[in-house]
């Protein structure tokens, strides 16, 4: 049986279970020709077949990403798309596999950084995730990378603070903590007792650095 019969859309289901489950039965296969018909069809005709395809792509992005690995130029290509369900898929696939594909995802910086100031939330929370994970594997992608990742987190929206520094500790180091620490620290006063809690939680593990 082809993947594309047990897409959701295929299977007449408004829900994404029936991806969910398929990505998990690829990535326990490691199912190379799975994977490789899925990338095919991020460019049907069907716009839910392409939705389909993404959404099984990236959850196993979640689980296996080596097995998507070799595809970051097809995901990538979706930051193209003016389907914004395929530039946040897409860009969530990328963040599976950044570390994987750091040096690509670094030679494509700017690409990711226009999806993101352009993006949707997802885009650009998955974005931040995506090159913080790539400054996160050289001392050289750091430098580059990561004053954007501190002046997005000093402009993003207050609900969008936690998740956001969340993302970039990834990227933190004993040598650049600080300036991560100041930016948090400043913007204590924007956020609810919530939030707060979750971003001290961040500088407590930043601390640890």
């Amino acid at each position: 049986m082809s993947v594309l019969e047990r897409l959701a859309s295929a299977l007449g289901r408004r829900d994404d279970v029936p991806n969910q489950e398929l990505a998990r039965e690829v990535a326990a296969a490691r199912d190379e020709e799975a994977v490789r018909e899925l990338v095919v069809h991020l460019n049907d005709r069907d716009r839910n077949i392409q939705s389909d395809c993404i959404k099984v792509l990236y959850e196993i992005g979640y689980l296996a990403p080596e097995l998507i690995a070799d595809y970051a130029d097809e995901f990538l290509a979706l930051l193209r798309s003016r389907n914004n369900r395929l530039v946040w898929g897409g860009m969530i696939a990328l963040s599976t596999i950044a570390a994987l594909k750091a040096p690509f995802l670094y030679a494509h910086r700017e690409e990711i950084m226009r999806a993101i100031e352009q993006g949707s939330v997802i885009t650009q929370d998955r974005g931040i995730k995506a090159l913080a994970l790539v400054a996160a594997q050289r001392a050289e992608y750091r430098e580059a990378l990561f004053p954007y990742l501190l002046k997005h987190l000093a402009t993003s929206r207050p609900k969008d603070v936690p998740q956001r520094a969340e993302a970039i500790l990834s990227a933190v180091t004993a040598e650049n903590r600080e300036p991560f620490l100041q930016v948090l620290t400043d913007r204590m006063a924007d956020l609810k007792p919530s939030q707060v809690r979750r971003v001290k939680k961040v500088i407590a593990a930043t601390e640890r650095r």
